[in-house]
């Protein structure tokens, strides 16, 4: 099942009744095919968010997302998408132009496909009203269990500023925690948050 979290510590909804959800997609087995995954994860660990923000692990879910979707009036995503850019590059693309980048070339056989969720939703009648991706140029899909490049890791901290930006231009408070999540509250728990994982990477334990 798909990790989300709206932080104990968050405040009231300010938004009138339209909520957000903050989706990281990928899988972390295949390298920078992760990058949605730890994006989102390391912004849930060192932001604290209104009640109306909701934060997920969206993983390889696939049209299992669609669910997640109902009641939600603005999307914002964090994937790896081949933009045919140099590796570690983030594009930021909006609304009618989202499903363009997720329905592109699929980059390995195991990525996850995100326009047939939008499609799902739009069909079911609860397409967000806003949407913004933010994706980020691969550089390496085929490292089985390695964590992500250092091309794509480092420009992790860019993508949360713009996802915050975003947010803030949506109308939610986004704050800065005073201290990063204790490990129990983190939004990957099983010893596959990212930290976790990447030493089991450079120890080759676990892959």
């Amino acid at each position: 099942m798909p990790s989300a979290r709206a932080p104990a510590d968050s405040t009231k909804p300010l938004r009138g009744g339209r909520r957000a959800l903050v989706l990281g997609i990928g899988n972390i087995l295949w390298a920078d095919e992760g990058f949605g995954v730890r994006a989102v994860e390391a912004f849930h660990r060192d932001h604290v968010l209104p009640g109306d923000v909701t934060v997920m692990d969206g993983g390889t879910q696939g049209l299992y997302l669609v669910n997640y979707l109902e009641g939600i009036d603005d999307l914002l995503v964090f994937d790896a998408i081949d933009y045919g850019l140099e590796p570690g590059t983030l594009k930021l693309v909006r609304d009618g132009e989202v499903p363009k980048f997720t329905g592109a070339k699929k980059m390995s056989l195991h990525q996850t496909g995100f326009q047939e969720v939008l499609s799902a939703a739009e069909l079911m009648g609860f397409y967000p009203g806003r949407l913004a991706l933010i994706g980020c140029q691969p550089l390496d899909l085929e490292d089985w269990g390695g964590p992500l490049t250092q091309a794509v890791a480092g420009r992790i901290p860019t993508a949360i500023e713009a996802a915050v930006a975003i947010l803030t231009e949506w109308g939610y408070a986004v704050g800065r925690r005073e201290a990063p999540l204790a490990e129990g509250e983190a939004l990957l728990g099983n010893d596959i948050d990212h930290a976790a994982y990447e030493r089991r990477a450079e120890t080759g334990i676990g892959t």
